[in-house]
């Protein structure tokens, strides 16, 4: 099954979007069809924006899972640990076909989302690396365990992820997936306070989640 590829919207709604909040909130909030960003905390934004609901269960923790990467970098960063492992990439590409199969999930979608989750997230590693190379004050100043601290995260948020796959599967069928995919994207970037890159990695990690739209 091929990728569903997402229109331009999404890639344009999500970089604007994460540009105005790297300059800051009262800039999120001007950007026409972005929802107003709260003072105090923005997870308390109600999403009133049609099918956003839907879909913002599986955004949110591709977000969550983006911002991970994080301490994923900072744990490699200066050391021999590539940035690429394909032994555990294709570990965790096995273990979540043979999961969707006993959630009633076509295991070849859900293999693509989690490739796609992947992808983003070395992305996000990649846009570190070079920041942190152009400016070293910003280089993390702890390395965080990758085996103890921080898998037992990603772990969890894959089983997050399979659950809200299946919660979500009909919301992700037909053709209004991608616009309500564009929509939840937008909300998660202001939920996580995502800033450029993060918001690349979010447009990164999206082409699977809807399916194939089949044409008459």
């Amino acid at each position: 099954m091929r990728p569903h590829r997402l229109g331009s919207t999404l890639i344009s709604a999500v970089a604007s979007l994460c540009v105005c909040l790297s300059a800051g909130a009262s800039s999120a909030a001007a950007l026409p069809g972005a929802p107003p960003v709260a003072a105090e905390s923005s997870s308390a934004l109600p999403r009133t924006a049609p099918g956003a609901r839907s879909l913002t269960v599986v955004t949110d923790l591709f977000a969550e899972r983006l911002l991970v990467a994080d301490k994923v970098a900072a744990a490699k960063y200066g050391t021999t640990t590539p940035i690429d492992d394909p032994v555990r990439e294709k570990a965790i590409l096995d273990d979540v076909a043979a999961r969707a199969v006993g959630l009633g999930l076509d295991p070849d979608t859900v293999t693509a989302v989690f490739r796609d989750q992947i992808e983003a997230n070395k992305l996000v590693q990649r846009g570190l690396y070079a920041r942190w190379d152009a400016h070293p004050e910003e280089r993390p100043t702890e390395r965080p365990d990758l085996v103890k601290e921080v898998r037992p995260v990603l772990d969890r948020i894959t089983t997050q992820l399979l659950s809200a796959l299946q919660e979500t599967e009909s919301s992700r069928a037909g053709a209004s997936c991608a616009p309500r995919l564009r929509v939840a994207a937008v909300w998660s970037a202001v939920d996580h306070r995502l800033d450029r890159l993060h918001g690349q990695g979010l447009v990164r990690a999206s082409p699977s989640v809807c399916a194939p739209v089949v044409k008459p």
